[in-house]
């Protein structure tokens, strides 16, 4: 009792060369993961830009449209 089985032993080893066998696929893993953090991160960027050009846009013709309901007899007033 409390030993491992020879079972026990055949899976550790089996999960020990697929993490550590081969040319490096620790530092592969890494790296892939690396590189879509890069991109998960740029997608976010280009996403908030997208978002603050629609809200720029909004506002835009909001303003436009204020400007356009505004009599012009309260301009000639002011002048």
């Amino acid at each position: 009792m409390g030993a491992f089985s020879i079972w026990h032993w055949l899976l550790v080893l089996a999960i020990a060369l697929l993490m550590f066998g081969g040319r490096g696929k620790i530092s592969a893993l890494m790296g892939d993961f690396g590189k879509g953090l890069t991109s998960f991160k740029k997608g976010m960027k280009e996403g908030d830009t997208a978002e603050a050009d629609e809200d720029a846009k909004a506002l835009k013709s909001e303003t436009a449209a204020a400007a356009a309901d505004t009599p012009k007899s309260d301009q000639t007033a002011k002048s």
